[in-house]
């Protein structure tokens, strides 16, 4: 869906007629009981909520139970004036997009004054944080650190609920295995298992103990279903996948954030084997509730339901709103076909009004278990309680996002110790990238503002402070290519996301090897700007993009220290600055505070410990490169012959790093497995434990991830290569070491067979310990 801008609603709809004389209501306080519908117990049942329901639905006309069904983008659907009318009118169930109490207030205020006074619920892409920006999703995966993931989604609840908000369209928990796709920078990864620990811990974070609380967010996750797997890595595009692989690598993540609690489900764009998301009865109703037992509510994406006719499986906007009703899409997200279609089909008969009923009870049941009807106010407030600068830096958490950016931080290279760098001498801080204050905050960064980002060259000055000298070039522009400007300035309502260094790229560069070559050390900010890591910013090449691996080329020729920052929202191909930089440290987006994140970690006041949540590949040619890969019959063994075996013959068939990989600034050693027995009993609550004796061999104190792999050696279909099963981040001092053991059960060694039946099968398997998917230790056990 697209992000619009937060609007100033709140003096023009006191203005509208059926608010005249009522302008005080805006700062008085408001009564939490509605004007026709009791309100909800204090302390509610399922049986209360379900009566309460029940009842207000019994007193619905279908106009009104069709308008709960209606999901509103402020500023977008329709214009302010008519939007207080649907409202009063009882015709509108939700609204996104607007971001403040003053805003929100007015609107519930109108929706209370209806006919049965169900109050509204206010909904935002609260993704990676909300005033307070935390690093993308990808990058929040990389902390490996489920309390700091649970931390940013917790935060950003409280600072969103401040606002006015009700409910976030996150956590996106689609697994992205092809990275030319641009919504890749807003999932935690390739990998089912990393990905579905990330959403758990987010649902945590945004809904805390109830989303009924005053600073708790309904957590709607999506895209429901397999929306990373769009054919080509090309936003929108189908998806055509066999039963075995969605049950096993794709869904996984959906059903944890489910079973974590998520109230909603957001529905994906994509067809899924032929048949759209959307109108999809077995993914919505067969899948999703009768299989899964979900009791939430749906949503379809942005202007979804009226996207069949393009997909081609409706005729007209009749057939599309009966399809997308009848599959389980509860609400329509950028409203239209709904509010126009379902009265004739149901008057017709074309369409159950039983149907139509199931739908709004989803919908006023996600009211009820956010509070709404107790209070409609609950987090808007009353004006008295406004804050005199919604976009005070007093509002932020900055603590925070400093902490959780450095986490995320991952060490790709240190050459002869380059990182960390003193504090002192002249360093050149150089790239497009470098003073970025958009860009650091990634895409989707909701209500954050770049006034508040503290960019690589603020981070670096502030850090060296009068110790030494900061020298600052360009060096190039993100890109050169006019059409690729246009187009990622073409969605941008406020400042466009590229200004274009007017000066010729040999200009740039020249100036930015003038100050390297004064400088003691170079540190180059290269990668791409934030709307190339985004909805609809698919790419057909993952090389640096315009002139920057030119720019790193002529400041390699200064033979100063080349460290190299990287900034973006998927694996680049960075072979060259692999084989010559001196350091190189990728931060994709690291949000508010991530140019002091980042400045701790090259000054060494932070010891890197991210590890990467997806594998990057050597070349685009390489895709797909995820470490999991089905076993084949033909495989490349490294120091065998080649031939006929599956392998690219151009280039080595390994990733250029490894999922899982990472380095510190002290190193690491992990010893042979010992395992607690050689066999598991089938059907048993047995398990057995595999331990490591994990070893801080350097000079300083780190934390290192030990990652568990297992293999099923033979089974009844054919099974990865290996699969992250747990892991363990540990902090050790220097010298220090620690015995670190796994438990291995019954339930890690399931997967679905081609029955779709999640079954252990008895036989061998291998387990193994170690630092990335590539730099294991390998033990054997067998289940009987």
């Amino acid at each position: 869906m697209r992000l619009l801008p937060s609007l100033a609603l709140a003096a023009s709809l006191l203005c509208a007629p059926a608010l005249v004389g009522r302008a005080a209501a805006a700062s008085a306080p408001t009564p939490a009981v509605m004007p026709a519908a009791a309100p909800a117990p204090a302390s509610s049942t399922a049986a209360t909520k379900d009566a309460f329901i029940d009842d207000l639905i019994g007193r619905m006309t279908l106009e009104e139970k069709i308008g709960q069904l209606r999901l509103i983008s402020i500023g977008a659907d329709m214009p302010q004036p008519q939007l207080l009318k649907e409202l009063q009118a009882g015709r509108v169930g939700g609204t996104f997009n607007s971001v403040t109490p003053a805003d929100n207030r007015p609107l519930q205020q109108a929706a209370v004054r209806s006919r049965l006074g169900v109050p509204i619920f206010f909904a935002y892409d609260v993704v990676h944080g909300h005033r307070t920006v935390f690093p993308i999703s990808l990058g929040l995966a990389s902390t490996w650190d489920m309390d700091a993931v649970e931390r940013a989604a917790r935060v950003s609840a409280i600072e969103a609920s401040a606002d006015g908000l009700d409910m976030t369209f996150a956590p996106m928990v689609d697994i992205s295995r092809d990275p030319r796709w641009g919504r890749t920078s807003e999932g935690f990864g390739e990998d089912p298992f990393l990905v579905s620990q990330c959403a758990r811990a987010t649902v945590r974070g945004f809904q805390g103990t109830s989303p009924a609380n005053r600073d708790s967010l309904m957590a709607v996750v999506k895209h429901f279903a397999l929306y990373g797997a769009v054919e080509g890595g090309r936003d929108y595009n189908t998806v055509d996948m066999s039963p075995m692989r969605m049950f096993q690598d794709y869904l996984p993540p959906y059903r944890a954030a489910i079973d974590a609690g998520a109230g909603g489900v957001m529905i994906a764009l994509n067809s899924i084997n032929g048949v759209p998301a959307t109108s999809n009865r077995w993914l919505l109703r067969d899948l999703l509730r009768k299989q899964w037992g979900f009791k939430g509510l749906t949503v379809s994406d942005h202007g979804a339901i009226d996207e069949l006719m393009r997909h081609g499986v409706a005729r007209d906007g009749r057939e599309a709103a009966k399809l997308a009703i009848e599959a389980g899409a509860d609400m329509s997200m950028h409203d239209a076909l709904y509010l126009e279609q379902l009265p004739g089909l149901v008057k017709s008969g074309a369409v159950p009004v039983s149907v139509v009923d199931d739908a709004v009870r989803e919908v006023l049941g996600a009211k009820y278990d956010l509070g709404l009807f107790a209070d409609p106010y609950r987090r808007i407030g009353h004006g008295e309680q406004d804050p005199p600068d919604v976009d005070a830096d007093s509002r932020l958490h900055r603590g925070d996002a400093r902490d959780i950016a450095r986490r995320s931080l991952v060490l790709l290279e240190n050459r002869n110790q380059t990182l960390p760098l003193k504090k002192g001498g002249t360093i050149a801080v150089i790239g497009p990238l470098a003073d970025a204050p958009i860009d650091i905050m990634g895409s989707w960064s909701a209500a954050g503002k770049a006034k508040h980002s503290v960019t690589l060259l603020q981070g670096m000055r502030e850090a060296l402070g009068d110790r030494g000298r900061v020298l600052h070039a360009r060096g190039a522009n993100l890109t050169d290519d006019p059409r690729v400007v246009e187009y990622l300035n073409f969605l941008n309502w406020d400042t466009p996301e590229l200004v274009q260094d007017k000066r010729s790229s040999g200009d740039m560069i020249e100036e930015a090897v003038k100050a390297a070559r004064a400088a003691d050390v170079v540190v180059v900010a290269v990668g791409e700007s934030r709307g190339m890591s985004h909805e609809a910013s698919s790419r057909t090449s993952l090389a640096l993009p315009g002139e920057q691996e030119t720019l790193l080329k002529a400041l390699k020729t200064t033979g100063k220290p080349l460290v190299v920052v990287l900034m973006n929202g998927r694996p680049l191909t960075v072979n060259w600055a692999k084989d010559n930089a001196d350091a190189m440290l990728e931060t994709w987006y690291a949000g508010t505070e991530g140019g002091h994140a980042i400045a701790d970690v090259l000054f060494g006041d932070y010891n890197p410990s991210g590890r990467l949540p997806i594998s990057f590949p050597r070349s685009l040619g390489q895709i797909p490169t995820y470490y999991n890969q089905l076993r084949i019959g033909r495989p490349f063994t490294p120091g065998k012959a080649p031939n006929y075996t599956s392998q690219y013959f151009e280039e080595p068939l390994e990733p250029l790093y490894p999922f899982g990989y990472g380095l510190s600034y002290t190193d690491f050693s992990v010893s042979d497995i010992t395992l607690s027995g050689q066999a598991l009993q089938r059907g048993g609550n047995g398990h057995l434990d595999a331990s490591v004796t994990v070893r801080n061999t350097g000079k300083r104190d780190g934390e290192v991830v030990l990652q568990l792999y297992l293999q099923d050696v033979s089974a009844s279909v054919v099974r990865p290569v290996k699969e992250l099963k747990d892991f363990r981040k540990i902090a050790l001092k220097a010298g220090e070491s620690r015995v670190v053991s796994f438990p291995i059960d019954e339930d890690k060694l399931k997967f679905f067979n081609a029955q779709l039946e999640y079954v252990a099968e008895p036989g061998d398997f291998n387990v193994q310990i170690g630092l990335d998917a590539a730099n294991v230790r390998q033990k054997t056990f067998v289940l009987r």
